[in-house]
């Protein structure tokens, strides 16, 4: 039976990676250093996992083991043993366990040389780069060649929504996740040929997958969460039941559409719908995403190249007129202040955004609050004038 690693034994763990290739047939290892998570998996061997929607449907994920993240030498041992392994821990975690990585290649090199891929499961803008940059400042300077030719550092793109949830008293083990579960992968990031395994998705240039995840679903998941929080709702699915706050949302998430099919020479209509498909996927209750979850951290959001500085920059430079997605950067400052200095500073000092956008971004500012219909009636105007006339 082959075997599979996966560093990281939470939600997007054990809610959708470990799953996905111990229904292919992988004997799956979690390494963790939760005991109480370790010992669960370890004495049960295996779990089940929730899709929340209006019948629940629990999925069983069997063949699997814990391992102890504190033990170093198991750690080692496995990362040289198993046949391919991912991580989802979070970025300043992977950071600090990449040294830690870095020894099981170099165990493996000397035990069998096979070649290792790392599914790198984060949410990090150029994870790839960040985590081979990682490794190789911890490798003996023999084996950072040896890291170039037989370590595939594959970025993937998470599209499942898991919101976290509260500790299960009754099973440590239980993940509630969305019915959505396919894992788009960068294809030429792998060593050899990519694994067959259901609903993973080898896709090449990986870049379009990786700028639709943060330009459009990240996107329209702020945009949704902040215009939400001004207006009092408490969940996702509240908001986007707003007919006003879907529209902006989906308004927003059509300009990164468009962008993003220009830029990448990809149908529109398939880009579009998977907007719409986001959209059915923000409203569904049972997941219980909360619109303060979603808007935790707006100062990184803010930040130029994430989700809505960056989507509104890639807009321009592709001809399209980002008014919506400026209309939910809006949105967002006015979730951090209500002082228009300090907003304007952070859309120029941290957004990046020039003279002429940041007027823009601030005139909508100061109309944020206006009743939804005055709101969308500017944004109309504003449009209009940026484009001109349409024949």
């Amino acid at each position: 039976m082959p075997k599979f690693l996966m560093y990281g034994a939470g939600s997007v763990g054990r809610g959708f990676i470990g799953p996905l290739f111990a229904h292919a047939g992988y004997e799956v290892a979690f390494v963790d250093i939760n005991p109480d998570i370790v010992r669960a998996l370890n004495e049960r061997r295996g779990y089940h996992y929730t899709i929340v929607a209006e019948t629940p449907v629990y999925v069983p994920v069997s063949g699997v083991r814990g391992v102890d993240g504190l033990d170093e030498t198991a750690v080692v041992g496995e990362i040289a043993a198993c046949d391919m392994m991912a991580t989802a821990l979070g970025a300043s975690v992977l950071q600090k366990v990449a040294p830690l990585i870095a020894r099981g290649f170099s165990a493996r090199m000397r035990q069998s040389g096979r070649p290792l891929n790392i599914l790198i499961c984060e949410n990090l803008k150029g994870a790839a780069h960040h985590l081979r940059g990682w490794l190789e400042a911890a490798l003996p300077e023999g084996d950072r060649a040896l890291l170039a030719q037989k370590c595939g550092l594959i970025e993937t793109a998470i599209g499942r929504m898991i919101p976290v949830a509260a500790p299960n008293t009754e099973d440590p083990l239980n993940v509630m996740v969305e019915e959505y579960g396919l894992l788009p992968v960068d294809r030429d990031a792998f060593v050899g040929a990519p694994p067959d395994v259901a609903n993973l998705i080898p896709y090449a240039p990986f870049a379009f997958f990786e700028e639709r995840k943060l330009y459009m679903h990240n996107m329209g998941h702020a945009i949704c969460g902040y215009l939400g929080a001004g207006r009092g709702y408490a969940t996702i699915a509240e908001a986007i039941a707003d007919p006003h706050v879907r529209l902006f949302t989906q308004s927003a998430m059509t300009e990164s559409a468009a962008m993003l099919s220009a830029k990448y020479a990809v149908p529109f209509g398939g880009v579009f719908d998977h907007a719409e498909d986001l959209l059915l996927r923000f409203g569904n209750a049972a997941l219980g995403d909360t619109c303060e979850r979603v808007c935790r951290d707006p100062m990184r959001k803010l930040a130029a190249g994430d989700r809505l500085a960056g989507a509104m920059r890639e807009c321009r430079a592709h001809g399209i007129f980002p008014v919506y997605i400026e209309l939910g950067y809006a949105a967002a400052l006015r979730y951090v202040t209500d002082n228009a200095g300090e907003a304007e500073a952070i859309a120029r000092d941290t957004g990046g955004l020039d003279g002429e956008h940041t007027a823009l971004v601030m005139d909508l500012f100061a109309a944020i609050e206006r009743p939804m219909p005055e709101l969308l009636l500017l944004a109309e105007k504003v449009k209009k004038g940026m484009r001109g006339s349409i024949v």
